[in-house]
């Protein structure tokens, strides 16, 4: 090896250690020159080292003390060209999306996007909150700790991947001072399993080191094919023993998943909340002075019944916290569980990623995930984006002196197939993803609300407690607090401190339960239950959501930006219409009307410019192809024309590729041919291959020059196919000097293929039918107040004729600029001008992902909430990327689909209000009922154990009957609710007020006048105050079972309908019945009740039945479109203005 390579080689290495990026800093920085210092030991013995050695080594050791970690989220990935990509509407935004809408000035509560927003402000709404139990609030939010950790561990396994590389860099440059002819020996491990010549340990060294070496010495890709038994152009055999023996050997393509939390988990988190803590201690206190007092037979029934509460509160909790867990797990599971095309026997399957063994062989094209580390058996501009493995944001190139391809990487251009050699954990990806929390949870902006909302509410049941106890214990210890005999609680001089410590425990209690009942700890936690119910039911609607937030933002969507192919049509092509040779080729297979020559040349084109593939299994005549819908249609039409697929490649080479893609709207290929001759072949958007295209080939197969007759004429035949919606693809070709092909690897990878002076083969029109319903979807949507715009990288005509079929454009009539736009002109417009039309576009063809884009980014401007914004990616034909950064995947890839997904976006904002509506009026009624009694007669009607029950039925098991309300069609037929529009709306506030109103004037009355009332006058006082007390709870409980069923429907008269088909909103309503009678009639010793009589009973029905005609007739008060919270808003800043 020469001077002055090896220095290159160190170079390198240095440079490897120096461009580490991540977040840890000092902590690596001995482990970083322990490696080198190893490595230069090596060289420092050798004495043939020169002594420029020394000095790059002591800057090798410089740089690594000297380089500095970035943050390791990923924001210099803002420079990668595979951004283009990703801004395409099927993957994800563009992060600088997130950083035009400024919402800083809002409260802590008010984030309109959670998704990569800054942590101090996900970190101000935590802080600002009232939490009587975090670990239960913050659940199901991003734990902002872990997520540090998290990001802190990504950066040292990346840097550790980086620093193995760089020693080893290091390592080969000082062992090439060796003598010649010595070899570098393969390490001698131990292990060959089976039948395999290679050992698991060599696999792993060779993927992680990137030791090209060892790969060299193994015999390069045919070598380590030949030792793990696999073919390179066929595969593996795909048998299941096979298969089970490469698991056994090399590993599965999984890693260990953190177990979910076990129940008892969840019990020991619903025993941390605060208040009920306070109320076991208070219970501990009541019970030893009780049974001090009255001794063990009747002292423990006041503080062991709160006690017993207490724990009935904690195990229901539990028991739902627990079961919503499972239902998240399961979603997780599916989620993960991305299918990929393998070749196995020579055919392309696919598989789940899981199934994938070493030994498999991958095709990979743009957009793909790389499921496992490999080295790259054949690629052509294959280009991988390594930002999250490594942490760099550039693009690297994979070719055969850089074959080495990692798991958890994206294909950013290009295509090719890679041999896998390691799976799971033993990939670095799979070190990485089992060092981590799979799920680290993630808030979303309704539930950040709710917490707000929650707050709220908290801290002004927090002051109502407060001031209910301070009454109750001055009115105690006053004297002005009696018993229901009439006795005076407490006698300054008299009473013992046993019992005026015991009366204030009572007093304490019922203030602390009344917090209990204020703070609506399930409230943020129903967003949750609402979203995991949603997320089940949606991916039996064939909708996979990876992110709640989406869910839930769909809900507020005002226009759908939806793709044309596969979406909106079925995605199922077929040539149907062929001009070739000057003239329309009848039926588009009549082999007789083409020349061989035009024969051989078209087949030549569709079998090597092409990413699919064609595999005809023994003993069939019918072909199995893959690829994408467009490429099957062709490779199927030159199936029928009599290609031989594998035989046509097999005459031919590929020297270079230029892959299609959206921007450029064509791809080619440059072949050579056996004797020596190259041709060039291009195929894409017809009317762009045309406008390249020079000559024709005529019907004797001889090469013609294209006059304007015949431009006119090719035109001509698109526009007709076009509107007859057909996608029309041209095919063009043209020989090149083999002189003029670059001669060396650097300049043949930038070489940019000729694409003028083109001669024509065929134009070929693909039809794709519109799918059977997308008519009715699309009406529906407009029926919503949703906007459906058709954004397609297909013709303009093409895309019209679509768009009439489907109802997007309603007559020939709409089909004017700007409603129909090419994505060209929308581009060259200046941004005023981009706002302006950007409303009244309906259908834009010819779009590169960067149109895309800037009209999702205007449309957000004019105050849009836009499907795009959600990141819906297609679970057919989207690619792995556009999948794993998408928030929803629609699993059929049908239009129809997402409109479901708009219904049930609104059902969880609905389901959501009707939960509030219906925990607002049960907290404002008892809090009223119980500050007016403590303040005008010294005690509480509701005591802490009903309190308790109350709550349970308020918080927990409303929660579950409301949460789980399925969509209705009434929710499609008005306008979307937008991000910012108060969450309880004036509609509620009707409701609400006339419940609680009509709930508090009842109870109060029978509180106060009960005893006349009901004609308890001859009775006992202490049993005629228990009666009147039981009346008054066992009435408010069943007022809320009524109360339930009408914030069901918060702006229908009709409240039943439908309720027979929620199975679980009827089980709970029936188990809060049965467990109300057992309270009353067998458990009265816990809950201070009495049993009721027959017409007592009555009495509650009728008084809890009442409030459902009054419902009817409070629906049909008029309530103003503005909300109640403005007028509240503009008096309180006119009042600050004429201050200021």
């Amino acid at each position: 090896m020469s001077h002055r390579v090896r220095k290159k080689r160190f170079e390198s290495a240095t440079r490897g250690i120096a461009t580490v990026r991540g977040e840890e800093g000092m902590g690596y920085f001995s482990f970083i020159n322990i490696k080198f210092l190893r490595a230069l030991e090596g060289l420092h013995h050798h004495k043939q080292v020169p002594c420029f050695w020394n000095s790059l080594a002591l800057q090798a050791c410089h740089l690594s003390c000297d380089f500095r970690m970035s943050n390791g989220s990923g924001e210099e990935f803002k420079s990668s060209p595979y951004r283009r990509y990703k801004n395409d509407l099927e993957a994800s935004k563009s992060r600088r999306e997130f950083d035009e809408e400024e919402d800083e000035g809002s409260g802590p509560f008010d984030i309109v996007r959670t998704k990569r927003a800054p942590v101090d402000r996900l970190r101000r709404w935590r802080q600002a909150a009232l939490v009587l139990n975090a670990s239960r609030r913050f659940r199901y939010t991003l734990d902002l700790k872990k997520e540090e950790e998290r990001k802190q561990l990504i950066a040292k396994i990346r840097m550790h991947a980086q620093v193995i590389r760089a020693a080893v860099l290091f390592q080969a440059a000082g062992q090439g001072v060796n003598e010649q002819g010595v070899s570098k020996k393969l390490p001698s491990i131990q292990g060959h399993v089976g039948d395999f010549d290679v050992s698991l340990e060599e696999l792993v060294s060779m993927s992680r080191e990137h030791d090209l070496s060892l790969l060299e010495q193994q015999g390069g890709v045919k070598g380590v094919a030949d030792k793990i038994k696999s073919n390179l152009e066929k595969g593996l055999p795909g048998d299941e023993t096979d298969l089970k023996n490469r698991a056994q050997a090399f590993g599965s393509n999984t890693y260990p998943r953190k177990k979910g939390r076990s129940f008892w988990r969840f019990l020991w988190e619903a025993c941390r909340d605060t208040t009920l803590i306070i109320l076991m201690v208070a219970a501990a206190a009541s019970l030893a002075l009780g049974i001090k007092s009255e001794g063990i037979k009747q002292g423990w029934y006041d503080g062991g019944s709160i006690a017993l509460a207490v724990l009935i509160v904690i195990v229901f909790t539990a028991v739902s916290d627990y079961r919503q867990s499972l239902q998240f797990q399961n979603l997780n599971e599916e989620k993960q569980n991305i299918h990929m095309e393998v070749i196995r026997g020579g055919r392309r399957i696919n598989v789940s990623i899981f199934d994938i063994v070493v030994g498999d062989v991958l095709p990979l094209k743009i957009g793909d995930q790389v499921p496992a580390d490999g080295i790259l058996i054949t690629g052509h501009s294959l280009a991988i984006d390594e930002s999250s493995m490594t942490g760099e944001s550039k693009i690297v190139y994979k070719d055969p002196k850089s074959p080495f391809l990692m798991s958890g990487c994206k294909v950013a251009d290009g295509y090719g197939t890679m041999l896998v050699t390691s799976v799971g954990e033993n990939t670095e990806w799979g070190l990485l993803m089992a060092s981590i929390a799979e799920d680290n949870g993630e808030e979303t902006p309704l539930q950040v609300r709710l917490n707000g909302v929650a707050t709220f509410i908290g801290v002004v049941g927090l002051a109502v407690a407060v001031v209910v106890l301070i009454v109750l214990v001055i009115r105690f210890f006053t004297g002005n607090t009696k018993n229901p005999n009439g006795r005076v609680q407490f006698q300054a001089g008299k009473t013992g401190v046993s019992d005026a410590i015991d009366g204030f425990i009572k007093i304490f209690t019922v203030a602390v339960t009344i917090v209990v009942v204020a703070v609506p700890e399930g409230l943020p936690l129903a967003v949750t239950l609402t979203l995991a119910y949603s997320m089940r039911k949606m991916m039996a609607d064939k909708a996979l959501v990876r992110r709640l937030s989406a869910c839930e933002t769909m809900g507020s969507a005002t226009t759908i930006c939806s793709d044309k192919t596969g979406t909106l049509t079925l995605n199922k092509m077929t040539v149907v219409d062929v001009f070739a040779c000057g003239k329309k080729i009848k039926p588009p297979d009549n082999k007789s009307l083409l020349p061989s020559n035009v024969m051989s040349l078209l087949i030549e084109g569709i079998a090597q410019n092409t990413t699919g593939s064609v595999y005809v299994p023994e003993g069939s005549k019918a072909p199995e192809i893959s690829g994408s819908p467009t490429e099957k249609a062709i490779l199927q039409w030159g199936f029928n024309l009599g290609m031989d697929f594998d035989a046509v490649r097999s005459r031919s080479l590929i020297i270079h590729a230029f892959p299609f893609n959206s921007e450029k709207k064509r791809g080619g290929v440059a072949l050579k041919l056996s004797d020596s001759e190259v041709h060039v072949h291009w195929k894409g958007a017809a009317e762009m291959v045309l406008a390249s295209c020079t000559n024709y080939m005529d019907a004797n197969g001889c090469v013609a020059q294209m006059e304007e007759d015949k431009v006119s004429y090719f035109k001509k035949a698109i526009e007709d196919m076009a509107s007859g919606s057909l996608r029309c693809v041209a095919i063009a070709y043209r020989s090149y000097e083999m002189e003029k092909v670059p001669s060396n690897n650097v300049e043949m990878a930038n070489w940019k293929l000729p694409e003028e002076d083109l001669i024509l083969l065929a134009i070929v029109g693909i039809k794709d039918p519109c799918r059977p319903g997308v008519r009715d979807a699309v009406q529906l949507c407009v029926d919503a107040g949703v906007k459906v715009r058709m954004v397609t990288g297909d013709n303009l005509q093409t895309a019209k004729a679509i768009a009439l079929e489907c109802g997007i454009l309603q007559s020939n009539g709409d089909a004017t600029e700007p409603n129909l736009i090419e994505g060209k002109a929308f581009r060259a417009m200046s941004e005023t001008q981009r706002l302006e039309v950007a409303d009244k576009i309906s259908v834009m063809g010819r779009s590169s992902p960067n149109d895309k884009l800037l009209l999702v980014q205007a449309l957000r401007k004019k105050g849009h909430v836009v499907a795009a914004d959600i990141g819906l990616a297609m679970g057919i034909e989207g690619t792995e990327v556009a999948k794993e950064s998408s928030d929803i995947i629609i699993l059929d890839d049908n239009f129809a689909s997402v409109v479901k997904v708009v219904r049930w976006g609104r059902s969880v904002y609905a389901n959501i209000q009707k939960f509030i509506q219906f925990q607002l009026t049960v907290n404002v009624a008892a809090l009223i009922i119980n500050v007016v009694a403590a303040i005008s007669a010294g005690n509480v009607p509701l005591n802490a154990v009903q309190l308790l029950w109350v709550n349970l039925i308020m918080d927990t098991l409303g929660a579950l009957a409301l949460a789980t309300e399925p969509p209705t069609d009434h929710l499609m037929h008005r306008p979307p609710v937008g991000r910012r529009e108060p969450l309880i709306t004036n509609i509620m506030w009707r409701n609400l007020i006339i419940q609680a109103l009509y709930q508090v004037t009842v109870l109060l009355i029978l509180n106060f006048r009960g005893t006349s009332i009901l004609h308890l006058e001859h009775e006992r006082s202490d049993r005629a105050f228990k009666v009147k007390n039981t009346l008054i709870f066992n009435t408010f409980v069943l007022c809320q079972i009524f109360n339930e069923l009408n914030a069901r429907k918060p702006d229908e008269i009709n409240v039943w309908k439908g309720v027979t088909k929620n199975r679980l909103f009827m089980g709970i309503v029936g188990l809060t019945v049965v467990l109300q009678v057992v309270i009353i009639f067998f458990l009265g010793k816990f809950t201070s009740t009495v049993r009721l009589s027959w017409k007592l009973w009555l009495v509650s029905i009728v008084i809890s039945i009442i409030s459902w005609p009054l419902a009817i007739v409070g629906k049909l008060i008029p309530v103003p479109e503005r909300p109640f919270s403005e007028f509240f808003t503009k008096k309180i800043s006119k009042e600050r203005e004429s201050r200021g």
